[in-house]
């Protein structure tokens, strides 16, 4: 089965299939390629599960900044939130990394370049 692709022509399924994993990869380095993004992560690592109001709290942001960044981090599916009303309640999602840390454990198994002096 081929793909189209963004020009009109058509590439094979594994093609597309590949261009997904790259970009679900680039979606996560993205996602945590923000320090307070980092911080709700270590939050959350640290707490298992966190109200929103308690992470506007431990980063020190404003709620509506800390609001986006929570936005990023889930879209990315990095963390999920339970409602609980009125509030929502954060969690890490460990899974969602594995294809993050595949490719992370590829270039760190990759030999040491022997450059030229």
């Amino acid at each position: 089965m081929a793909a189209k692709t963004s020009v009109g022509s058509t590439a094979p399924a594994g093609a597309a299939q590949e261009r997904l994993h790259h970009t679900r990869i680039a979606a996560l380095a993205k996602a945590l390629a923000h320090p307070a993004r980092v911080k709700v992560v270590e939050t959350l690592l640290r707490r298992q599960s966190c109200i929103g109001c308690d992470i506007v709290e431990e980063i020190g942001l404003a709620p509506s900044t800390t609001s986006e960044h929570l936005r990023i981090l889930k879209e990315a599916g990095l963390i999920v939130g339970e409602i609980a009303r009125p509030r929502v309640c954060y969690s890490l999602d460990p899974a969602a990394v594995k294809p993050l840390r595949a490719f992370l454990d590829l270039i760190a198994a990759a030999p040491q370049p022997s450059l030229a002096e």
